[in-house]
């Protein structure tokens, strides 16, 4: 059987992995704090049927070998943390990181999870929690009374209760010696695992961390016409490999009728 057909196969499976991934990546274009992500491919084992280098007489050897590959498979996906567009919405709550840095969030579970997503939003005990309910964590109250809060761009949390200004606390944010390690779990949330490494803790403005801006959210990293290339593309890929295997059973057929 011809090798063609299972290479050309583990290149359509190839492509259709990068049209899921860019489809996910086009559908998540107004997502808060969302981060594109892309595969990495990989060629698959040769069959090295002559080596390179190999002695052919009178000290000599081959400048070339005879290697046939046999296709391709996906490796893995890494998101990409560049910066999203931040966008003023005028909510107090509201807050964008600049620069490198995540969140740290607490699930009701007690779960410890990490986010892009500052859409903050104070609960009944005044604490900042996002849309699922996940309390900012390390946590600090705002009390109910505070007519107005502010954020500074370190994450010094102010309010004003009527009389007097008060810190309720100072935002910490983290970041990772591997971000593109860290697992997704939806809901703009990651978790971190061995690849990501462990959080470092810091605040913003820090030495090597971003800063803060309050009234703002972060956007989607996607480019929209990036991302039209890869289907583009990917699309051609598929329709060339599909060629390739209605080749190889141009060939067969052919060679089959000789025996008649």
């Amino acid at each position: 059987m011809l090798r063609a057909f299972y290479s050309s196969a583990s290149g359509m499976r190839a492509q259709e992995l990068l049209i899921d991934n860019t489809a996910n990546n086009l559908a998540n274009v107004n997502t808060t704090g969302f981060k594109k992500s892309h595969i990495n491919f990989s060629d698959l084992i040769y069959d090295v049927r002559k080596e390179p280098g190999a002695a052919v007489g009178q000290g000599q050897i081959a400048p070339i070998g005879l290697q046939i590959g046999n296709g391709t498979r996906a490796v893995g996906t890494a998101n990409s943390f560049t910066q999203g567009v931040a966008t003023d919405t005028g909510s107090d709550s509201h807050v964008a990181i600049e620069g490198d840095g995540f969140f740290q969030v607490t699930t009701p579970s007690g779960e410890v999870r990490y986010t892009r997503d500052g859409s903050f939003n104070r609960n009944q005990l005044g604490e900042l929690v996002t849309g699922d309910g996940f309390i900012l964590s390390p946590s600090f109250t705002i009390p109910p009374e505070a007519s107005e809060f502010s954020i500074s761009s370190t994450g010094v949390v102010s309010y004003f209760d009527g009389t007097t200004n008060s810190e309720a606390g100072q935002i910490q944010i983290f970041r990772f010696p591997n971000p593109s390690g860290l697992k997704n779990l939806g809901g703009n949330t990651y978790q971190q695992n061995a690849a990501s490494g462990d959080a470092i803790q810091g605040f913003a403005g820090d030495l090597g961390f971003g800063t803060l801006r309050q009234g703002a959210l972060e956007g989607s990293n996607v480019e929209v016409v990036s991302e039209l290339v890869n289907l583009i593309t990917a699309q051609r890929a598929y329709e060339i490999n599909s060629r390739a295997i209605r080749a190889g059973d141009e060939m067969l057929s052919t060679t089959g009728q000789l025996v008649r």
